[in-house]
């Protein structure tokens, strides 16, 4: 999370935090030199809360709320009694809120100190591409699925793989939150343990489920690679293996770029598939193992509560995307004598655009950090800093949206036979994206429950609407869009707080 308050007027200069670590003291009252009541007795105040603002001129003009003023004046022994004794208040509070209101604000403005949110573009590209790249296997397993037997709506075999997912999503959302909570506490052994239970536990788990489930033998075989992949990707992503996992996904690169170009035999599609199945596996083995080499250090693990609501969030959110792309086959087979959906081509393009931002957001999840916590050191009062953070949020959320729309139209005439989307089906992928962005960033900020629920809620309503013959993208629209509308406020009043971003 970024630093604290400041609470020292020259922090980021050298030797400010031997200079925070001192016990600081109300500056005290100069005495005079003499007893001479006539020339040396000092004038008394009419307030002695004037003189007190004096003495505490420096620290009052620095803070940015009165809780910092507060919390000197108790770490100095001021009770509530002296408060009352002393200067006519009630308690230290009262005291320090009239102190903020007397002194004038002059902040010395932002500190030379690096960022701490800082981000590397490209990074973010990379994380970008190796969130895109595993699509390609889909393209090499096409042939696996047999569309012409259907099985609970869809073509067989593809149910299996949409539950096998979805819990692969949830499970995994949930393993990286109890891994990066490790990372956080400098134990990277027990990070290491939990990779290695959790993700070979999640692959069965999806992968039994998908089975149950039924339907080819080539469908379910790929299903349960698929599930293994997710666990080994996993793995490398929260280690920070980026180019491990970019190396692991060029078999599937390559291959799929062949298929553009000749027809490869299922033979060499599966080897492909198996090639890259195996190297991710194989390298996430490795990285989990070199784990255990370092010593524990943390005692106390992250909490359950932030993991189970992380894998909720998850589930959530693949219900949701799983609709924006199979929204329409699910419609058709449900209503097979419907007419055929407008501009279900587009799906597919949306769905590509969606996934190639993943890099940009988190970009801009960086992005807001870094402006957020500009913000605690340069506002002047707590509604200047929820004005420039509602501004920051608003700014990265919109430039987010039109880099979505910009790929969306740069793809479209790449696809074969799509058509170029409508203004229906662009709201509704909007609002589908703002709702994943504005969730992420939440979830950052440990905002864990109550944007889980929304994000549950609105995977609950679009899902039941569409089994109950709605069309997906009117459900997508009402979904998505009620989750946007409920989860921006939420952000702009939670991250307005100075506390959330400590």
């Amino acid at each position: 999370m970024s630093g604290p308050l400041r609470l020292v007027p020259d922090e980021g200069t050298p030797g400010w935090a031997e200079e925070t670590m001192r016990l600081r003291t109300l500056p005290r009252r100069r005495r005079p030199k003499s007893l001479d009541p006539v020339a040396d007795y000092p004038e008394l105040s009419p307030d002695p809360l004037d003189e007190l603002a004096d003495r505490l001129a420096d620290l009052c003009a620095d803070a940015v709320h009165p809780y910092e003023i507060a919390a000197f004046l108790e770490s100095d022994g001021l009770t509530d009694e002296q408060a009352a004794l002393l200067y006519g208040r009630p308690d230290a509070f009262t005291l320090a809120e009239e102190l903020f209101d007397k002194v004038d604000r002059r902040y010395p403005g932002p500190v030379t100190a690096a960022d701490p949110w800082r981000a590397d573009p490209w990074r973010c590209v990379l994380r970008g591409l190796v969130f895109a790249l595993p699509g390609l296997g889909y393209l090499l397993g096409a042939g696996l699925f047999n569309a012409h037997r259907m099985r609970f709506g869809l073509p067989s075999g593809m149910a299996a793989m949409a539950a096998a997912t979805l819990l692969s999503w949830a499970w995994n959302q949930a393993l990286a939150h109890r891994a990066y909570g490790w990372l956080s506490r400098a134990d990277r052994r027990a990070a290491g343990r939990a990779l290695a239970i959790g993700g070979p536990a999640g692959a069965l788990l999806a992968a039994t489920a998908g089975w149950l489930l039924g339907g080819p033998l080539a469908a379910l075989l790929f299903t349960i690679g698929q599930s293994c992949y997710l666990a080994a990707a996993t793995a490398l992503l929260v280690l920070g293996k980026e180019k491990l996992l970019l190396a692991a996904l060029s078999p599937s690169a390559i291959g799929a770029g062949l298929v553009f170009a000749v027809p490869l035999p299922g033979p060499a599609r599966a080897a492909i598939l198996l090639g890259t199945l195996a190297a991710a596996l194989g390298l996430a083995g490795w990285e989990v193992r070199r784990c255990f080499a370092k010593s524990a250090t943390a005692a106390e693990g992250p909490d359950w509560s932030s993991t189970v609501a992380a894998g909720l969030f998850g589930l959530a959110v693949g219900t949701l995307t799983m609709i924006a792309g199979l929204g329409a086959t699910l419609h058709h087979a449900l209503r097979p004598l419907a007419a055929p959906l407008a501009g279900a081509s587009a799906t597919g393009p949306a769905l590509v655009a969606l996934t190639l931002s993943l890099g940009l957001a988190e970009w801009l999840l960086y992005r807001y950090r870094a402006l957020a916590t500009t913000a605690l050191r340069v506002s002047l009062s707590p509604a200047a800093f929820r004005r420039r953070t509602a501004l920051a949020l608003a700014g990265c959320l919109l430039g987010y949206l039109l880099a979505v729309a910009a790929i969306d139209f740069a793809v479209t005439p790449l696809w074969a036979n799509a058509h170029l989307i409508g203004a229906t089906q662009l709201t509704a992928l909007l609002l589908l994206a703002a709702t994943l962005w504005t969730a992420l960033l939440l979830q950052a900020l440990a905002v864990a429950w109550r944007t889980a629920g929304l994000c549950l809620a609105a995977a609950g309503f679009e899902f039941t609407a569409l089994l109950a013959g709605g069309d997906p993208v009117m459900v997508q629209l009402y979904g998505c869009g009620a989750a946007a509308v409920l989860l921006v406020p939420v952000a702009v009043v939670v991250l307005g707080r100075t506390t959330r971003h400590r």
